[in-house]
């Protein structure tokens, strides 16, 4: 099983649409006995929280979030945890909205020191 996500901070690999997460976005992950959460923000988004489980390697968790223009929004995302080859650790998200339409897929990595 990949590595605990305490203390981890994950950024997305690539910009989703606009006005949501993207490159410039930080998440700072914490978990404990099978909970997770995180806070993030950057980008487009002022302040976000996200609270879930884990169980082995897949999140699920449900996410709220203020944007620069002052709206709010959440959803619900499920997310497959991979340990990439270099040690640091990757989430595979499949991601809604439920505050709006829309849906996707998103890709989030560890930042490490080498590595932005």
């Amino acid at each position: 099983m990949p590595r605990s996500l305490d203390g981890l901070v994950l950024a997305p690999v690539a910009d989703q649409a606009p006005g949501q997460v993207g490159t410039r976005t930080r998440f700072a992950y914490h978990e404990k006995d099978g909970e997770i959460w995180a806070e993030y923000a950057g980008g487009d988004v002022v302040r976000g929280h996200l609270v879930g489980t884990r169980e082995g390697d897949r999140l699920d968790f449900r996410y709220v979030q203020l944007k620069q223009d002052g709206t709010t929004s959440s959803g619900h995302c499920v997310s497959a945890v991979v340990a990439l080859a270099d040690g640091r650790v990757r989430l595979e998200e499949s991601w809604a909205w439920e505050s709006q339409p829309g849906s996707g897929t998103s890709v989030v990595e560890q930042v490490t020191e080498q590595h932005g």
